[in-house]
């Protein structure tokens, strides 16, 4: 795939620091799929694993989003805070951070359960609570957990 250049590079967001804390500090990313041509576009709340370079998201085992994912594991995704509408300088700021990446499924327990301790740690403010009532009853049957290893990571800034 063709490298592009950012138009305005002083906006770059390039430091990894400054991407991790980005990424920590969202609950939201938008991912685009494509399947046999035709795209698809879907807002899942997630867990970051800076460690593993790595979001977590969880669904139904079926559905729309997943026969995407089979048929094309390669998603372009992106997490943006929005810092607001400058009023009378018709501009506007924010924070973002794409990344290309490949989705899995993730499929030993263990391993769920650890992706649901990032994904609640990053949603919850008291995550314990909720990790533990959750944690007990987690049923693969019913519940897929996605991994999402990123490839390469680009961020942008303005304001």
């Amino acid at each position: 795939m063709p490298e592009y250049h950012m138009r305005h590079p002083h906006k770059a967001m390039d430091s990894r620091e400054d991407i991790d804390a980005l990424l920590a500090s969202e609950r939201l990313m938008t991912i685009a799929m494509c399947r046999d041509g035709e795209p698809y576009l879907v807002t899942v709340d997630y867990g970051y694993d800076p460690g593993e370079r790595c979001f977590y998201f969880h669904c139904a085992t079926r559905g729309k989003k997943m026969d995407y994912l089979r048929a094309n594991p390669t998603v372009w995704g992106q997490v943006m805070a929005d810092d607001g509408y400058v009023q009378t300088e018709c501009e506007h700021r924010f924070r973002s951070v794409h990344f290309r990446g490949r989705a899995e499924v993730v499929e030993d327990l263990d391993e769920i359960k650890k992706a649901l301790v990032v994904l609640i740690d990053q949603q919850e403010d008291e995550p314990g609570p909720v990790a533990e009532r959750l944690l007990a009853k987690v049923d693969p049957t019913k519940l897929a957990v996605v991994r999402i290893r990123v490839d390469s990571f680009t961020g942008k800034r303005n304001g």
